[in-house]
């Protein structure tokens, strides 16, 4: 009889074929077998096919549209057996014994809401993820003119947000994790879908209210796929801030920030009309 795995690791994919089969080779290797799940988001570059031909092991969900991050990732959640489940994005490689590391924090510190790994660029270099819980204030400061106005204070509160004088290179208790790598328990691991691409660990991290564990020594290479940087990104990114400031500090809050951003926004598509790609 196959025993229930401890771990689920669900990948959500559109459109990264390639960097998906290295990161599917990758969990091939590790020293934790884990429950594999790939939500599909109607690719067209063939990675349902690939998936089907070469990993047999995997259980796909293939979609007829996309559903995005945010509901792509409860799409496999749902469909998760593991006590564990780690989001992990397709353009990453795991070490080894990155997920064995992971998980056996978390079995051994209850009272952490979740952990995540050191992430870095494939020549090496760290990336700086993991940050503290945004307020009202560090929204406005960073995306109305408020920003232009006050560029000190904005500075200092971008140090603070980042924990700037922190290399990560050592363990750390952290607020919020990146979603390209998220380990938590299954009942607790849920993201709001009215949201679809951008700022689910913040949600997450305000509803948590506990730490989250950044480790060191459990490593993956992150390509940081540039699929997000693109105009329909940037609309995306400004409509879930607004459905994200709108849940956290209320209707007139979000009201005031759209009304902010609207410079901001209307530069950076200026600058794309300018600059077309």
């Amino acid at each position: 009889m196959r025993m229930k795995p401890i771990l689920s690791v669900v990948i959500v994919n559109y459109n990264t074929r390639d960097l998906l089969r290295a990161c599917l080779l990758s969990l091939r290797g590790s020293q934790l077998p884990a429950q594999v799940i790939v939500v599909d988001n109607a690719s067209g570059d063939g990675s349902a096919a690939m998936i089907r031909a070469d990993f047999p092991e995997v259980c796909l969900l293939a979609q007829p549209e996309n559903t995005w991050y945010c509901g792509g990732n409860n799409l496999g959640i749902a469909a998760a057996t593991g006590d564990f489940v780690l989001l992990l994005n397709p353009d990453t490689v795991i070490r080894p014994d990155a997920l064995a590391r992971l998980v056996a924090f978390l079995q051994a510190h209850p009272h952490y809401a979740g952990a995540t790994a050191r992430l870095i660029y494939p020549g090496g270099a760290v990336q700086r993820t993991c940050s503290r819980r945004a307020t009202y204030a560090d929204l406005l400061l960073h995306h109305t003119p408020l920003g232009v106005l006050l560029p000190g204070w904005r500075r200092r509160r971008s140090a603070w947000q980042w924990y700037a004088d922190w290399p990560r290179d050592t363990d750390a208790d952290v607020e919020v994790v990146p979603g390209s790598c998220l380990l938590m328990r299954r009942e607790e691991l849920w993201l709001d879908d009215r949201l679809k691409l951008y700022f689910p660990e913040d949600d997450l991290a305000r509803r948590q209210q506990r730490p989250y564990r950044f480790l060191a020594a459990a490593v993956i290479e992150h390509h940081e796929k540039s699929v997000t940087r693109t105009w329909l990104a940037t609309r995306l990114y400004f409509r879930d801030l607004l459905i994200y400031t709108r849940r956290q500090h209320g209707a007139a809050a979000a009201a005031l920030l759209w009304a902010g951003s609207r410079p901001l926004l209307w530069a950076l598509w200026l600058k794309k009309v300018i600059q077309p790609a």
